[in-house]
């Protein structure tokens, strides 16, 4: 694994976590320290030739990481819980806390680790709150696959929230293996982690809910893949992206429900439009 960091002001960040963010998905790590105005920003690789691209970019420096990194990130990146709904707690600080802990209904343990998904990205935050919502009243007998899983976080809080099936895809083997060992922490069964890329995931049968926090023209490219869901979830959208993404969603037969909005990032809901449907909703952006 490699490791790119960079000191920055807040303001250099402002004007270029949009891109920062395309690029890194949800592995940017942003920590802030008590008592300095300036913003610690890591990725983590496992490609080095990424690492040196996103350095020739941005400047910054690029180390080979250690054995052991995880638990050095571990120790660096703790934040407060996030609560999701009334079903649902994010908590990525184990220090403390007991194993048995782990196993709490409501309580999903995600250590924060090389950015692959703690739920502190706005973008990861809107897919859990838009999950949380909108399962609130289903039985639990439903499934869901999450393309591009990072951590896993998704799928694991999935079946925290009452799913029978959940499977995670990502084309990290690290991120997959992060995922595995997460579900072993939080001691979740039912879940599956595969390795692969989302453009060749061939769905055999119908699932009730696809989540997708991926960059927009990746999200493009997949969207007849994304009809096999009943319910769709996109995230890691740009609001300056939004419109092309509904506006092909539309066009693929997809109902939008609901799009959610926090400052750059828009989230959208959406499901599978019955026959004859006209699609009418146009939630402004």
């Amino acid at each position: 694994m490699y490791l790119w960091q960079k000191t920055a002001s807040q303001r250099w960040f402002a004007l270029r976590e949009a891109l920062l963010q395309t690029i890194a998905r949800d592995r940017l790590v942003i920590v802030r320290r008590p008592g300095r105005k300036r913003l610690r920003l890591e990725v983590a690789f496992r490609s080095g030739t990424l690492a040196q691209a996103l350095a020739k970019e941005f400047g910054g420096r690029v180390e080979k990481l250690p054995r052991g990194w995880l638990r050095r990130f571990s120790s660096d990146a703790q934040n407060e819980p996030i609560k999701v709904g009334t079903r649902l707690i994010i908590a990525n600080a184990v220090r403390g806390k007991s194993a048995a802990a782990s196993t709490a209904s409501q309580l999903l343990f995600i250590p924060a680790g090389a950015a692959f998904g703690t739920g502190q990205h706005v973008t990861t935050a809107m897919t859990l709150r838009a999950l949380e919502e909108l399962t609130r009243t289903w039985k639990n007998d439903w499934s869901l696959i999450d393309l591009g899983t990072g951590s896993g976080i998704l799928a694991l809080a999935a079946k925290r929230l009452g799913a029978r099936r959940a499977t995670g895809i990502d084309n990290d083997p690290a991120a997959i293996s992060t995922a595995k060992l997460n579900a072993r922490l939080n001691k979740i069964g039912g879940v599956v982690f595969k390795a692969g890329d989302v453009r060749d995931w061939k769905p055999t049968r119908t699932v009730d809910i696809i989540t997708a926090n991926l960059y927009s023209d990746l999200l493009l490219e997949i969207l007849p893949k994304l009809k096999r869901g009943r319910w769709v979830i996109l995230s890691g959208v740009l609001r300056s992206q939004g419109k092309k993404i509904i506006a092909a969603m539309r066009g693929s037969q997809m109902a939008i429900t609901k799009v959610k909005r926090r400052g750059k990032w828009v989230a959208i809901i959406a499901r599978r439009a019955r026959r004859r449907e006209e699609n009418t909703a146009r939630p402004a952006l």
